[in-house]
């Protein structure tokens, strides 16, 4: 499974191109799945709300407890794709799952099926995702490229897959499915056959001849790391925020048109500009968080968010709340790059996919969960503006206790700025 090879350094850009492909690939199944699997469970499985919400809601339970164990199995496996390769290959059963397997266990039982499903795509995507992830910024470090340059390949996919997977539940609902698969299939291909990672440099993600295998005792010791604690804070703060305040924004937007198609079309022309947006910046953003650092640049990135979300509350105007909204297109690549290499940069590399699935995996599922219902009952009593006010509060607050909590970040082990030339092995 490993699939890697030992390349001299003046071959590491021929190595780079695959990765893009395998978050493409990857995120082009995540964006179709979460963008038409409440249609289809409508439509096709004739589910009603509360079917359907249980399936996401054992989607995102189930991930509380895949994300720590693939956090450690993939700290454990480091560069192996063992892992990797098994989520590629459980995507590519997308198609035939919901084309001959949802509907003989729906026969059986309703509960049924929702746990079944709510289990797979929670291994494949909400668990995955950080596995994924993590592959990729760990082989950005062996090889020498920007994980932001990589992650292109993910905004492209949303970007795509918003484009032709309308087009596609149109001719044939389960079609969108098939095409999971597809890209499933060339995802398999891509980490066997075409990622290559650069052995001579495993130095660069915390692997050397001295390093032991990882045990519980060094796994455990993250939690006695103030550090972590207050990286988990601000994903609870912020990034769960904004997803709170995702979800029912819609909704919000579409209070300042006279018609409900006119605000669903302007929401649609609105997103896509702001993908559109997210795949540009992430050419630059790279360059900008190793000028900036990473820890300032996820500073940034609240401060952004939480001036947002209290300046959509005050918009006079649907132009200043699409302005507004435009400035996600800048906050993703920004919080995309920085969260990758400030983990590099504060913690033992050695323990990298641990931290990012608890830190901002496990943590901020729970607060999703917990900020999603307080939300609901606080858009009921006190409005959108209201609720936007205290949800913008909770943002800039946090922001703030983490810029003084947060450690600075070891600018050389993130890759931010190339080691001196007298300088030993980083840690």
């Amino acid at each position: 499974m490993n699939n890697e090879q030992t390349t001299p350094k003046k071959h590491a850009t021929k190595d780079f191109w695959g990765f893009p492909v395998t978050h493409f690939t990857y995120f082009f199944t995540w964006a179709i799945v979460f963008g038409y699997l409440t249609l289809w469970l409508e439509q096709e499985a004739h589910f009603n709300g509360v079917q359907a919400g249980f399936v996401f809601s054992m989607m995102s339970g189930v991930s509380l407890i895949f994300q720590p164990i693939f956090g450690v199995i993939s700290d454990r496996l480091v560069m192996k794709k063992n892992l990797v390769v098994t989520i590629a290959v459980g995507m590519i059963l997308v198609g035939p799952y919901f084309q001959w397997v949802f509907h003989p266990l729906l026969k059986v039982n309703t509960a049924l099926v929702g746990f079944v499903t709510g289990i797979y795509l929670s291994f494949i995507l909400n668990g995955g995702v950080s596995v994924i992830e993590q592959y990729v910024q760990r082989a950005s470090l062996t090889n020498k490229f920007e994980y932001g340059h990589s992650r292109m390949g993910g905004s492209l996919a949303g970007a795509i897959a918003s484009l032709i997977g309308g087009r596609l539940f149109l001719w044939s609902p389960n079609s969108i499915f098939w095409a999971c698969t597809v890209s499933a299939v060339i995802l398999t291909c891509c980490l066997v056959f075409s990622d290559k990672i650069h052995l001579d440099n495993l130095a660069a993600v915390g692997v050397d001849k001295t390093s032991s295998q990882l045990n519980m005792k060094q796994l455990g010791s993250i939690f006695k790391l103030k550090n972590f604690w207050y990286l988990s804070l601000f994903y609870i703060g912020t990034s769960a925020i904004y997803d709170v305040f995702d979800q029912q924004f819609i909704i919000f937007f579409k209070s300042f048109f006279h018609t409900a198609a006119q605000g669903t079309l302007a929401y649609s022309y609105m997103t896509s500009t702001q993908t559109a947006l997210e795949f540009l910046l992430m050419i630059p953003m790279p360059y900008i968080i190793n000028k900036i650092g990473s820890k300032n640049g996820l500073i940034i990135y609240g401060l952004i968010l939480g001036v947002r979300i209290i300046g959509s509350a005050m918009s006079p105007s649907v132009v200043w709340v699409i302005v507004l909204r435009l400035l996600a297109g800048f906050e993703m690549p920004l919080v995309l790059v920085s969260i990758m290499k400030y983990i590099s940069g504060s913690f033992d590399l050695r323990l990298y996919a641990t931290v990012y699935a608890l830190a901002s995996n496990f943590a901020k599922q729970i607060s999703v969960f917990v900020f999603s219902t307080l939300a609901g009952k606080w858009y009921d009593a006190f409005g959108f503006q209201h609720t936007y006010y205290i949800l913008g509060a909770i943002v800039l607050v946090v922001t703030i206790i983490c810029a003084f909590g947060l450690k600075k970040e070891d600018k050389v082990q993130a890759g931010e700025i190339s080691a001196p030339a007298n300088a030993g092995t980083s840690k």
